[in-house]
């Protein structure tokens, strides 16, 4: 048994029937280069083998009876695969469109909670012959990092790698606690939370006077939350969702980034940047103040001895959309990323893990589903617009049971007030952007992926201008121009 931590177990306590809180992923591998033909069974077999890698895709949640303290991972003993894995036909003509329509349409089911969380879509069909390959795991067992780690463990180095593991691994499930067990570490938590909560307040006082000091003195840093430019995508969601997705050379990003000298999530901020403006400007809807990005931050490396899976903070960042100069804007966003870190290393990494640790499970689970049923997203002023994250990704080819990944595209949960979530992720020589939205306030999302490519270009020519010849605006001195006349007449 592992409980969750508090994070882990916030996004279960926020998820609605609207507002999912799983993640996503689009793989698209090429079957020509493995050993063999492509067959379902085949895939299906492979993952099997993979499953003792994976301990999570055989655990489930077991919960507090009356919801008394925070829900813990056990092994099913039920498990099935065949409930998890799943093939699917994309429609003619079977092009990216109609596959992005397919993984929206997975992605806007809710998870069933009583088994594993996780499912795996094989998406056949496709004009070009790559086979997709649909990932959907809920947030209260992965993250950045962890997600990262499973992929490794899906995929192989090599085309021709046999797995390891053998297709039946002699399994068998942990026991599962007792109702009366799992009440009793609850209530032990209970007595260990006011104690908990008193050692808590010194530092974040203190986190918060450090702040205000350093915003006091004019310092650049985070834009303060509640202060975004609403959109038609800042508003309450419905359950549809929609994909687009793109790629764009690692080159041209890099490029830029040592021209301006800045960082490489600079750049992808300032790229998204120029697209929202296209976007929004195409319906007359661009605001005059700067569109406000939450920025996920992994904290795996400054939460040893944090209890559960996610680990990860916030920071808002502004996108500087109110800037017509395409350098100009990057500079910007780049200084105000710069303050922002320093504001966050202020506030300390695992602030929000602390206080998640007291969420109360049926006060935050109430509150959430009155947020959304009476769409106060809609009332209050836009906290933030949108989500923008950037995940370094493998550098290496990587292979799906001998088939080549060409294309991978993760996908992170929106919700109430700010309907669009942009994954950024490398691989290889490209870097993907992945954006998905509620279908009804962003029907037409193709059109932001679409602008994508162009906003490179954009800020290709600033740096192009930024490093061609300054032309001198000073005049010639008298023998610079005896010369030149001389050299005119031949002298």
């Amino acid at each position: 048994m592992q409980r969750l931590g508090g994070l882990d177990s916030a996004f279960l306590y926020f998820e609605t029937p609207t507002m999912h809180m799983h993640v996503g992923g689009l793989m698209l591998v090429d079957p020509s280069t493995a050993p063999k033909p492509y067959s379902f069974a085949d895939y299906r077999d492979y993952v099997a083998r993979r499953l003792p890698r994976v301990p999570a895709f055989r655990r489930k949640l077991a919960t507090v009876p009356l919801n008394l303290g925070k829900p813990a991972w056990v092994e099913d003993p039920d498990f099935d695969l065949d409930y998890h894995l799943h093939r699917i036909t994309v429609p003619a003509p079977g092009g990216d469109r109609e596959t992005a329509d397919v993984v929206g349409d997975i992605l806007s089911r809710q998870m069933d909670r009583s088994r594993p969380l996780w499912e795996m879509w094989v998406v056949e069909g496709r004009a070009d012959g790559l086979i997709g390959v649909v990932s959907k795991v809920h947030h209260s067992s992965i993250d950045g990092i962890t997600g990262a780690n499973m992929m490794a463990e899906l995929f192989d180095f090599e085309a021709d790698v046999e797995s390891a593991s053998p297709a039946t691994d002699g399994w068998e499930p942990e026991r599962k606690p007792s109702d009366l067990e799992m009440v009793g570490r609850a209530l032990v938590d209970w007595a260990k939370r006011p104690a908990s909560i008193v050692k808590l307040m010194p530092g974040t006082v203190m986190s918060v006077g450090k702040l205000a000091n350093r915003r006091g003195r004019g310092a650049p840093g985070m834009p303060a939350p509640f202060r975004a430019p609403r959109t038609s995508f800042n508003a309450t969601v419905t359950a549809h969702r929609t994909v687009a997705y793109t790629d764009v050379k690692l080159d041209d990003i890099k490029t830029i980034k040592n021209v301006f000298g800045v960082k490489v999530n600079d750049v992808v901020m300032a790229v998204c940047s120029g697209a929202l403006r296209k976007y929004l400007s195409a319906r007359d809807e661009l605001p005059d103040r700067s569109l406000i990005a939450a920025i996920p931050i992994s904290v795996h490396d400054r939460s040893e001895g944090v209890e559960g899976t996610t680990k990860v903070s916030i920071m808002f960042s502004s996108l500087a959309s109110d800037i017509d100069d395409a350098g100009e804007r990057l500079r910007y966003i780049a200084e105000v990323n710069e303050g922002a870190k320093e504001d966050h290393e202020l506030v300390g990494a695992n602030m929000l893990q602390d206080w998640a640790e007291h969420a109360a499970p049926n006060t935050f689970s109430l509150a959430a589903r009155m947020y959304s049923s009476l769409r106060l997203a809609n009332r209050h002023p836009v906290v933030h617009n949108l989500v923008i994250s950037n995940i370094p990704g493998p550098p290496i080819p990587l292979y799906f049971n001998g088939a080549k990944l060409k294309v991978l595209h993760p996908l992170g949960p929106v919700m109430d007030g700010a309907g669009l979530n942009v994954t950024v992720l490398s691989n290889m020589d490209s870097i993907g952007f992945g954006f998905i939205a509620c279908k009804e306030l962003m029907p037409e999302l193709w059109d932001l992926a679409e602008a994508i490519p162009g906003a490179v270009d954009e800020l290709l020519a600033a740096a192009k201008q930024e490093t061609a010849p300054k032309q001198s605006t000073k005049k010639p001195a008298a023998s610079t121009k005896a010369s030149a006349a001389a050299a005119r007449s031949g002298g």
